[in-house]
């Protein structure tokens, strides 16, 4: 099945992850939040440990570690998380940064100029807390 508009497994745990920790009251390990996403708790401890570099995240060690967020849940956007992942998004013309169209007038009509924009939009004026 295709989509538009697709989204890599480590920015899917990223931001769902971000939201599970931020509602607990207690530390969140990597086995609860993997358990809750269905995803590989290696994958999830790689993606929470890049958020943790990245200071949103803080983690305990240890059999009852976990971890717990470095700043308040209102204060931390689903982009600054998606782009912890996935690198800062630029929005240009071309979906293939071509300089020059080969056909003079962009096919997609920059279509996907406005996606981009509507997306980094949104995703900068969505912060945690409006997910618990």
């Amino acid at each position: 099945m295709a989509h538009v508009i697709q989204f890599s497994e480590a920015a899917f745990i990223a931001l769902h992850g971000m939201v599970i920790v931020a509602k607990s009251k207690t530390l969140t390990n990597v086995i609860q939040i993997a358990d809750q996403l269905n995803s590989s708790k290696h994958h999830v401890a790689k993606v929470m440990q890049r958020l943790v570099k990245d200071g949103y995240l803080n983690s305990h060690r240890g059999p009852t570690g976990g971890f717990t967020l470095r700043k308040p849940a209102g204060e931390i956007s689903l982009l600054e998380l998606y782009e912890s992942i996935e690198g800062k998004i630029t929005i240009g013309d071309c979906p293939l940064d071509n300089p020059v169209c080969p056909f003079g007038r962009c096919i997609f009509n920059n279509v996907t100029r406005k996606m981009t924009e509507d997306f980094v939009n949104y995703m900068q004026a969505e912060t945690l807390d409006k997910f618990l």
